[in-house]
């Protein structure tokens, strides 16, 4: 399952690369002789929507917003919480209570709520709703940073460089930041998989790109609006959705599995010599 996940978020990266140029017609153009044609059409694989717009490049054409949008959401919420998180494992009581709390208190809002309410307030609804959304996924990796780097912190190399003199600095970069990334990874996927559905629903609410330009959202919300005409419109926009966010709670499934297993293995193979040494 992994490698399947791994396969379908390796082709949907390269569709959002290039799926501009790999769009058989236009996404933007019209052709009212073709209103609703049926999937397998000759010329048109997917149909055509109202407009007589190719499906398939518009779908094409929309992986690009509706994927690199929900990246920037997921570096956003990385860099605000991923780094406090390591780094407040070694900080004084009183900085720790003040980020703990805060952080709390951004895991309260509701993400999608927040990010309409911020996309509201200016022009640009797309870059507002990035890191409205960025800002409230900061808080899971803080918490999860948090957690890791407490548990590194408390070792015993940990401490002896402490009382060595060493930086809290150097001792985050050189003994902790290699042990959390693995961790920080399954999160940043599971984040991915989240931020590609709010993406969406920004998209389905008209937020974000601006009509007639295509996303995944957006397609499914128009083609809702003609279910009576073509029920198989919001198939193609949702599988896509739906193929993206599994694969990356698969591939996030699959990296947890893989970190459990080598954690495992150091334990596993110290077994044998301890047993020696007693003996």
């Amino acid at each position: 399952m992994t490698r399947a996940a791994l396969l379908v978020v390796a082709a949907v990266a390269v569709v959002a690369v290039l799926g501009g140029t790999l769009a058989p017609h236009d996404p933007l153009a019209q052709d009212t002789d073709t209103l609703f044609a049926p999937a397998l059409t000759a010329g048109h694989p997917l149909g055509t929507d109202y407009l007589g717009r190719d499906v398939l490049s518009r779908l094409l054409a929309g992986a690009a917003p509706s994927v690199l949008s929900a990246l920037a959401m997921v570096a956003v919420g990385l860099l605000l919480g991923a780094l406090p998180g390591v780094l407040s494992a070694f900080a004084g009581r009183g900085t720790e209570a003040v980020l703990t709390r805060f952080t709390d208190s951004l895991m309260s809002l509701p993400p999608i709520v927040f990010a309409i309410a911020v996309a509201g307030l200016f022009a640009n609804g797309l870059l507002a709703a990035i890191v409205a959304v960025g800002v409230l996924l900061a808080p899971r990796f803080f918490r999860i940073a948090r957690a890791e780097a407490l548990g590194y912190a408390r070792l015993q190399y940990v401490e002896a460089a402490t009382l060595l003199g060493a930086s809290r600095w150097w001792i985050v970069r050189k003994h902790v930041a290699r042990k959390v990334l693995p961790t920080i990874a399954v999160t940043t996927a599971t984040s991915a998989g989240y931020a590609v559905l709010a993406a969406a629903s920004l998209g389905f609410l008209g937020l974000g790109v601006p009509a007639p330009n295509p996303t995944w959202g957006g397609m499914l919300a128009s083609d809702v609006s003609y279910l009576a005409e073509d029920r198989l419109a919001p198939v193609w926009p949702g599988l896509a959705i739906a193929l993206t966010v599994w694969a990356l709670n698969a591939l996030a499934d699959g990296l947890r599995d893989g970190i459990a297993v080598r954690s495992a293995e150091p334990v596993q193979e110290q077994l044998p010599a301890r047993v020696e040494v007693a003996v």
